[in-house]
């Protein structure tokens, strides 16, 4: 796995492994259900990935939606392709929806909603947090 992809906690935060991608859980929550799709390649333009890896991408994609909007019910999904500090290509994927939804007892608010995500505003996620969240998310992915 390449830097970009231990930085965000693998394997601790594996949500779903494909032969090109991974899913993680993103430790710092901008919304519920907030996540890391990344390409398991050193590449660093999204254009250098091969076609096997835009191939599988549909997939993913697919899987990710399913499982978000039983899990989440999202208005919509924000894929953000930053790759600013992290350099190998990935997404931050975050669920949108106006006003708030609970998990285990803890609010995740969507407070810029309609506008662009609060990325500054994530809640960091404590390790047991991200064991237990990481499993419910699992449990919405097709098997």
């Amino acid at each position: 796995m390449n830097d970009t992809i231990t930085k965000f906690g693998y394997p601790a935060t594996l949500i779903r492994e494909y032969d090109h991608w991974v899913v993680l859980l993103r430790p710092a929550q901008v919304t519920l259900g907030s996540l890391i799709v990344a390409a398991k390649s050193e590449a660093q333009d999204f254009g250098d990935l091969s076609p096997d890896h835009f191939s599988e991408l549909k997939t993913v994609t697919a899987d990710v939606s399913s499982a978000l909007e039983g899990l989440v019910s999202h208005e919509k999904l924000n894929w953000l392709m930053l790759m600013m500090v992290d350099p190998h290509v990935h997404f931050h994927l975050i669920p949108r929806y106006e006003g708030t939804r609970e998990w285990m007892g803890q609010i995740f608010a969507d407070g810029s909603w309609p506008g662009p995500p609060a990325l500054g505003e994530a809640i960091k996620l404590s390790d047991d947090q991200i064991s237990a969240m990481g499993t419910w998310l699992k449990s919405g992915f097709p098997t």
